[in-house]
């Protein structure tokens, strides 16, 4: 099944999906495999990524195949990309969606370990009710807060950097950070903060490494809530906000491609511990169309409920 995929001569389409074995990123697979797009699903865990490929497969989507990937681990990434330049000589898009919640949850996040008194408490729940809950099962430490931006921000900045040359073999290549509304600038009370993310023209990656660092600083020494950066959930909020920004970086240097963030919605995944509101369908497919835009569409942008929206 696998060796029937196109070759590197083909024109048709070639994208990655990072953390695709299941929840948004499974569900943008199927959206970009049934657009006619060959999609090859990355996932961390190689039997759980097999499977899920092969379940797409045995939906009628033959051109879907299994990588492995580890976003946090430099050979993982340089073999993906020596096996897309290998076979593809392309990438058309890329789609990082792998990431962490940058919690330790008090339930596992399997939903069939919430009790069914806790899932009836929130089917009443608006969506800042359910994130109110959410907050209340979760607990962030330095460590989770770490690891959250290793991941979020350094382990899908990596996969870019290796992706990049391939990207720019394509005729209209394509990069779609999966973001979200926690990313954006309106949550941080530091106005200073705010001012430089969301100064594209002068804000360089060196200097979103040096605020990073900061934030970690800030966090060992209990310091989030006095320096201004956003509560709660508060290393997730920096990290997509750093993600965006350097989107917007990327944007701005390399004006052949097309790079653009996208707020799924609050979903019902694991991250969520599926408290979310809509279904990885709904969330796969506001991703999935930033993908498939038209070509020539804008860049260094902000998408939200399938139109464009701020960063701030």
């Amino acid at each position: 099944m696998v060796d029937a995929i196109s070759s590197p001569a083909s024109t048709r389409r070639v994208a990655v999906v990072t953390g695709g074995n299941k929840g948004i990123g499974l569900e943008v697979c199927r959206q970009l495999a049934g657009a006619g797009v060959t999609v090859v699903l990355t996932a961390r865990d190689e039997a759980r990524g097999a499977a899920a490929a092969e379940r797409l497969r045995a939906l009628g989507l033959p051109d879907v195949l299994f990588r492995q990937l580890d976003i946090t681990d430099a050979p993982s990434i340089a073999r993906l990309a020596d096996f897309l330049k290998t076979r593809f000589g392309k990438l058309d898009i890329l789609v990082n969606n792998a990431a962490l919640g940058a919690v330790e949850y008090v339930h596992d996040t399997d939903y069939g370990s919430v009790t069914s008194k806790e899932k009836e408490k929130l089917s009443g729940m608006d969506m800042d009710q359910r994130l109110g809950w959410l907050w209340e099962n979760s607990r962030e430490t330095y460590d989770t807060a770490k690891k959250g931006l290793q991941t979020n921000y350094y382990g899908t900045k990596q996969v870019i950097e290796a992706c990049l040359p391939l990207l720019k073999a394509s005729s209209d290549g394509r990069i779609v950070n999966v973001s979200s509304h926690f990313g954006q600038l309106r949550l941080f009370r530091n106005e200073e903060l705010k001012r430089e993310l969301n100064d594209i023209d002068d804000l360089t990656q060196e200097r979103l490494d040096e605020l990073l660092d900061t934030f970690l600083e800030d966090f060992e020494a209990d310091a989030v809530d006095s320096r201004g950066w956003p509560k709660y959930f508060s290393a997730y909020k920096v990290a997509k906000a750093a993600m965006n920004a350097y989107s917007r970086i990327l944007a701005r240097e390399h004006p052949e491609l097309r790079v653009n963030c996208v707020h799924p919605g609050y979903v019902r995944t694991d991250m969520t511990i599926h408290s979310g509101l809509l279904t990885p369908q709904e969330g796969g497919s506001r991703v999935a169309t930033a993908a498939l835009l038209p070509e020539g569409g804008v860049t260094g942008a902000f998408f939200e409920d399938f139109k464009e929206s701020s960063f701030v």
